[in-house]
């Protein structure tokens, strides 16, 4: 009861000066704008002391006072303190709404200064919802007045800003620039906040760019300022960074150290952000809001009836007011104890999972560049393994020798297509596998798909029937190319598993539906079948019939699991039925949608194209710093008739395109000194026809929006088929040809 005499006690204390003229206070300007600031100094402490609730509602009281005397200036830096408090409490649509609002005040009254700091704020708010591009814009109009008015400590943290939204969208060559001036100007001006985490950032990119050695220097310098000011936040993000370092550098003592302690503060950085925001805190706001809502109706009646007498106002209000209160104060009472003790439970829970989506987060990334690293350091040596043997097997070895060179290329060939599997696999559980739909024609595409794989086939001693239901059309829009997988996977099945037999592929119409089928492969082989036990899991990863099979056949059991991962994506369905001894069918329904366009294939021959080429004219530059695979791609080239130049490092490959005319450029990305793909960039600022390769062992499906914005025409997998390096190689040349013949 005692909050209820308190507010009682308020009242009469308020209707008591309602006696004295409060209207030549509120008339006065100069005063309401005192007034003004007096409220903007009080929520500065209070956003200061972490009372984020507090801070917004004064605030919004010298909103509403600015307003009453039209102070359009006061208005606007209001507005962009609000926005700045509403990012930190997550109300991020309110804080948007908030920062435009003083931005349209600011550009109506040309207040300058302060519209350049609602920009850097909505910068900032950009910045935190991951909005780079918007970011990057807001930063630099604000950066441009802030030079104006050489305000270098301002100028020093939104440097520092630009380059983490340059960090954001990858730019790493643009960030460093940004981030060693960021270190310079903070060494300048004294501000150790921001040269900590200018430090942290550029060992970000250092570790972006796997030089981990430059990344660990600079971590832990930033590290110990953090620690000795106290910037928790950014001595968090130095702990996870130091954990990934020494993680690649094989220092796993350290990397568990450094992580275990980025667990514990980020959990002790949590538990005071959820005080923060804590549900006790929102309620006590609203109690206050509702408060004051109370003492503004009061206000308003008392306006409304002033000629009243003022002991009926008073005995009407006061009724009025205890009967609210009591009931208000009741209610609250009871609902405070369930939502309290309900959240209590909400917010342990939520801490939990935050803590494991982060470990899980972790753990993702850290498979993420574990398989990335693994696939591109095996690649690169695959190449010369693939590429030795082929030229090894061309220049008439001896009969004896000829078995070992197939066997070498079979486990080179076995060993790619195993490390293809694992990355399709990671891909479809990473759900990064997207659609890509074309018109295609299906009965050509099943018969090509049975064509590549007759040879395997015939090695078994297979015969492959194929029917195709006359009621289907032929052309269809749709992935063919996951549509291919899933063939290739299935078919290749069957001929591993089925000697001296048959397999069929049938392709049936199940139902139609205004233009979309719903169409049924099968895919039959009168093998040796799959037992009852084992058809359960036949569908998950590494899963074979048997010990007993995976050695006798081969295989990783990979292929089936693809199929399915590839099937839920064209949202189809998939089915097994076996009998051990009695063969195997396989069965995938799956949506097309029918195309009334029809697609022409004009038969072309490349190779007598080829040799309306003046061979000897052609030149071709190859950048690639292993030795070995400078070796065999010249070999291949000299075997295509082609000349070229080798260089091995970026540099001088720009240097080399500066000073000769050359076709064809066959980049490798990962090299000394500046990468394939900034080498790529320096080359197309001044010349932008010239065809360039990316020659790489790097995990393409990840790279593919970087190497497009570096500007390469096309990419080449190492190890490649020569056949298929041959085709793209004179392809280009032959268009260059036709090109400089228009």
């Amino acid at each position: 009861m005692s909050r209820i005499k308190y507010h009682i006690f308020a009242f009469f204390v308020l209707i008591a000066s309602l006696s004295y003229p409060q209207n030549k206070i509120e008339d006065d300007p100069d005063l309401q704008k005192n007034k003004v600031d007096v409220v903007v100094n009080n929520a500065e402490k209070e956003a200061q002391n972490g009372n984020f609730y507090n801070a917004i509602k004064l605030l919004k009281q010298a909103l509403l006072i600015s307003e009453k005397i039209d102070d359009q200036k006061s208005q606007g830096v209001i507005l962009s303190n609000i926005a700045k408090l509403q990012y930190n409490i997550e109300e991020h649509k309110d804080a948007e709404s908030s920062i435009n609002k003083a931005i349209n005040i600011q550009r109506k009254i040309d207040d300058k200064l302060n519209l350049a700091i609602s920009r850097y704020t909505y910068g900032q708010i950009s910045l935190g919802l991951k909005n780079y591009n918007r970011a990057l814009d807001y930063f630099k109009s604000a950066k441009t007045i802030f030079e104006e008015e050489n305000l270098n400590e301002v100028i020093t943290e939104v440097t520092l800003n630009e380059a983490k939204a340059q960090i954001g969208l990858n730019n790493l060559h643009e960030a460093i620039a940004l981030i060693e001036k960021t270190i310079i100007l903070s060494k300048k001006y004294n501000l150790t906040n921001i040269q900590s985490a200018a430090l942290i950032k550029s060992g970000v990119i250092a570790y972006k760019e796997k030089k981990y050695k430059n990344a660990l220097s600079q971590t832990l310098e930033g590290s110990e300022i953090a620690k000795n000011i106290g910037e928790l936040v950014v001595l968090n993000e130095s702990y996870l960074l130091l954990s990934n370092i020494y993680s690649e550098t094989k220092k796993y003592e350290l990397a568990n150290k450094n992580l275990r302690l980025y667990i514990e503060l980020n959990d002790s950085i949590l538990r005071s952000n959820q005080a923060k925001l804590s549900p006790k805190k929102r309620e006590q706001f609203i109690i206050a809001d509702k408060d004051a809502l109370i003492q503004n109706q009061a206000d308003r009646l008392n306006e409304k009836e002033k000629e009243t007498s003022i002991s009926k106002l008073i005995t009407i209000l006061s009724i009025g007011l205890i009967t609210i209160l009591s009931l208000l104060t009741l209610s609250l009472y009871k609902n405070n104890n369930i939502r309290l003790k309900t959240n209590n439970m909400l917010f342990k829970k939520n801490t939990e999972l935050l803590t494991e989506k982060e470990r899980a987060e972790i753990a993702a990334t850290a498979k993420s560049n574990f398989l990335s690293t693994v696939t591109h350091e095996l690649r690169t040596p695959l190449y010369a393994v693939t590429g030795l043997t082929n030229m090894l097997m061309d220049e008439d070895p001896k009969p004896e020798q000829m078995q070992h060179l197939k066997s070498l290329k079979f486990s080179g060939d076995y060993l790619l297509t195993f490390i293809n599997d694992i990355l399709q696999i990671n891909k479809i559980e990473a759900n990064k596998v997207e659609l890509d739909p074309e018109i295609f024609n299906l009965r050509t595409k099943v018969e090509n798909v049975a064509a590549a794989l007759n040879n395997s086939a015939l090695d078994n001693n297979i015969k492959i029937h194929i029917e195709y239901d006359k009621s289907l059309p032929v052309f269809f829009d749709g992935d063919q190319l996951k549509i291919s997988q899933i063939l290739i996977n299935l078919i290749g099945n069957s001929i591993k598993f089925t000697k001296d037999g048959d397999i069929w592929i049938r392709i049936l119409k199940k139902n139609q539906n205004q233009g979309i089928y719903n169409i049924r492969f099968e895919i039959e082989d009168n093998g040796i079948g799959i037992t009852k036990e084992k058809q359960e899991n036949m569908f998950e990863s590494f899963s074979q019939g048997s010990v007993q099979i995976n050695r006798k056949y081969g295989g990783t059991g990979l292929g089936l699991s693809i199929v399915k991962g590839l099937v839920d994506i064209l949202q189809g369905k998939v089915y097994l039925k076996s009998e051990l001894g009695q063969g195997t069918t396989f069965s995938v329904e799956l949506p097309l949608k029918e195309s009334k366009e029809v697609i022409k294939v004009k038969d072309t021959d490349l190779f007598n194209d080829v040799k309306d080429l003046d061979l000897n004219k052609i030149k071709i530059l190859v950048v690639e710093d292993n030795k070995i695979n400078q070796m065999i791609t010249k070999k291949i080239l000299t075997k295509m008739n082609l000349n070229c130049d080798v260089v091995d490092n970026g540099e001088d490959a720009v240097e080399q395109i500066k000073e000769n005319n050359y076709d064809i450029v066959l980049m490798d990305i990962h090299m000394p000194g500046i990468s394939g793909i900034e080498a790529t960039k320096i080359v197309r600022s001044f010349d932008k026809e010239l065809t360039i390769f990316a020659l790489t062992a790097v995990t393409l499906e990840d790279k593919m929006q970087e190497f497009d914005d570096a500007g390469f025409d096309d990419i080449i997998s190492k190890p490649f088929k020569q056949e298929d390096f041959e085709k793209k190689l004179f392809s280009a040349l032959f268009k260059n040809k036709t090109s400089a013949s228009a």
